[in-house]
């Protein structure tokens, strides 16, 4: 009984940052035309984090903007993570936001911040119909 719940538990898992992965991918190569493995990555982690924080009952009473607030938190975090060790570290020059306003290290900018923060709108209700309607629970 255990091995199944923690393969159930592993199947979703994979079945969510699978999602995510693709879904960020696809928003970047519709945005710029382009996209970098290092993103089906950084995006499958955000969309995970944001499924199990959606997942718990006291965050998703939240208000959704709030919600949002967080995710857009979370993908910039992330996004900076990514572009330190992809672009700084590794030098693979991926993407360079230095010429946007308020950038730090041109790895993150606050317009794109503000982008994440509507796309987060749709992603936690996304989460949310995913728990329910795919993986019953």
């Amino acid at each position: 009984m255990k091995y199944m719940r923690v393969r159930r538990r592993a199947a979703i898992a994979a079945l969510v940052l699978l999602a995510g992965g693709t879904v960020y991918c696809a928003i970047e190569v519709i945005w710029r035309g382009y996209t970098h493995i290092s993103m089906a990555v950084c995006g499958g982690i955000c969309f995970y984090i944001m499924y199990l924080s959606e997942a718990a009952p006291r965050f998703r009473t939240l208000p959704l903007p709030l919600r949002a607030l967080a995710g857009a938190g979370i993908v910039t975090a992330a996004e900076f993570a990514a572009g330190y060790i992809v672009n700084i570290r590794l030098g693979l020059g991926v993407w360079d936001y230095s010429g946007l306003p308020l950038s730090l290290m041109g790895q993150v900018c606050l317009p794109y911040s503000a982008l994440w923060f509507l796309l987060c709108l749709a992603a936690f209700p996304l989460c949310d119909l995913m728990r329910v309607y795919i993986f019953g629970g």
